[in-house]
């Protein structure tokens, strides 16, 4: 039996350094995991059940485990490189409506838009609606842009927002100032107003139109009345409108903000688009503005309409959220990245080029949102997850290997002597 014994062990050995030399050779692999060889002893009395304490027959190669330990992350330039810190994998859509599964988050976007690997595998989530994440929406490929339609994105009118905020403004009324000398309001005059400041607003196409308001300090103590006009883009016609007055404004003797709240309507025809574009409505919001005994200031000024805009730059958060930036300063929510995790991950098939199969040892995919929970891993844009494999322990193990490979080729040494004594033998 010593020949089989050595054998045995020559060839669980050089399974071993099998494996070792695979580790060392993807030790520069993104999202590589590590692989261990596991052993088993042989006795044929296992067979038969006969003997207490019989001698065995050698060693076998029981397995080859994959370690899905958590490798190092290393920050890169590319937005579209993710890293997983924590558990489980991406999704791979295999062009075949399967998924396969990975940990190499190198990304990049082919010419359709969707987010692919190097293999062309395209990264699966959940695509937004309006901005909008429907939580349990099914899993498909993940794109950013349709270069078959337009990567522009619609205008927003002012005041048409989900909240309607319409133009806000915080603004510092000079109580100090007189009732101005000539009347009536006058916007081309400036003795006709005190003060005036401008902010500007869009039309249902994105159209941008400087929308002026002026403030009068009014006869009637701590009462201000607001005006306003609008000029209009060139090649609109009027390019600009006299609106009138807006309302009043009202405050306390302290200064504070007592009534303050308007709502300003602008015709399509006044915009300079009649029948082109929607008629304009949104609220006008003073609240927080003062009169104090301090120069007219401008603290707030802000609108919540936009033109139009394309795709600019992209990035994806730790929840695995796809935000679209464009060039309109808007932002929007393009989609989430979806991961899988495994009750038996080591029961995974690895098939090669940075992904796994499903296999029934693995069990079913449990699909979560990146950083829902400790199995599910949060994600780290601009990062790339490294292969985790410890040279200087791989090393020590192919020097271990190596030994144990040539003592048993020494047992093999042994048993031909000892048979070569015996057939000397007279």
């Amino acid at each position: 039996m010593g020949f089989q014994q050595g054998l045995s062990g020559l060839y669980t050995s050089a399974k071993a350094l099998d494996t070792i030399g695979n580790n060392i050779a993807n030790s520069g692999t993104v999202g590589f995991k590590a692989g261990a060889t596991q052993f088993a002893d042989v006795f044929a009395a296992s067979l038969n059940g006969a003997g207490a304490a019989p001698i065995g027959l050698g060693a076998k190669v029981a397995t080859v485990v994959q370690q899905f330990t958590q490798g190092n992350i290393s920050t890169t330039n590319n937005p579209l490189d993710v890293a997983i810190n924590g558990g489980g994998f991406f999704q791979m859509d295999d062009g075949s409506g399967g998924t396969l599964y990975s940990r190499n988050g190198q990304f990049q976007l082919d010419k359709d838009g969707y987010i692919v690997n190097a293999q062309g595998l395209q990264l699966k989530g959940v695509m937004a609606v309006n901005g909008l994440v429907s939580p349990g929406a099914p899993n498909v490929p993940l794109r950013l842009f349709d270069p078959s339609g337009s990567l522009t994105g619609s205008p927003q009118a002012t005041g048409t927002s989900a909240s309607a905020n319409g133009v806000q403004a915080n603004i510092n009324l000079d109580s100090r100032v007189a009732v101005p000398a000539t009347t009536p309001f006058n916007y081309a005059d400036p003795t006709s107003f005190n003060q005036s400041t401008a902010v500007t607003v869009y039309d249902s196409l994105g159209n941008p139109h400087t929308y002026s308001m002026y403030f009068v300090k009014s006869a009637t103590a701590n009462t201000w009345d607001a005006y306003a006009t609008v000029t209009n883009p060139a090649g609109a016609t009027p390019g600009f409108k006299d609106l009138g007055a807006m309302g009043t404004m009202t405050f306390d003797s302290s200064g504070q903000l007592t009534s303050g709240v308007m709502t300003q309507a602008i015709s399509a025809a006044d915009l300079g688009y009649a029948g082109a574009v929607n008629d304009l409505s949104f609220k006008l919001d003073f609240t927080g503005s003062t009169q104090f005994g301090s120069a007219f200031g401008v603290n707030t000024l802000l609108q919540d309409g936009y033109a139009a805009g394309t795709l600019a730059t992209f990035n994806i958060g730790k929840d695995g959220t796809l935000l679209g930036k464009y060039t309109n300063g808007q932002t929007q929510v393009l989609g989430q990245v979806v991961l899988s995790s495994f009750r038996n991950p080591q029961g995974l098939q690895p098939l090669g080029n940075n992904v796994w199969g499903q296999t029934p040892e693995s069990g079913a995919a449990i699909l979560g949102m990146p950083g829902s929970s400790g199995q599910f891993g949060a994600l780290q844009s601009a990062a790339l997850e490294d292969a985790n494999i410890d040279l200087t322990s791989e090393l020590v193990n192919m020097i271990t290997q190596q030994r144990v490979y040539q003592a048993n080729a020494q047992t093999i040494k042994t048993q031909d002597s000892v048979l070569q004594t015996l057939v000397n033998l007279r």
